[in-house]
């Protein structure tokens, strides 16, 4: 039975598992509406437009003028 020689480290894994989401189509993440605002947003994420997580404000929103 074969095995491995060395073991792959957490930051080579988590490069690997990156390349798989973004290359896989069905696993690629689902943008979803906010239960707050209703803007589009990756589930499990904070909302970029409002700032809401899980009912809670967790930051500050951003703001169409904040870079002027």
């Amino acid at each position: 039975m074969a095995l491995q020689k060395r073991r792959r480290g957490p930051a080579r894994t988590g490069h690997q598992r990156s390349a798989w989401m973004k290359k896989s189509g069905e696993n690629r993440p689902l943008v979803q509406a906010c239960p707050n605002c209703e803007a589009p947003r990756i589930p499990h994420r904070v909302c970029m437009a409002c700032g809401f997580y899980d009912g809670q404000q967790v930051m500050k929103a951003k703001s169409a003028d904040a870079g002027e």
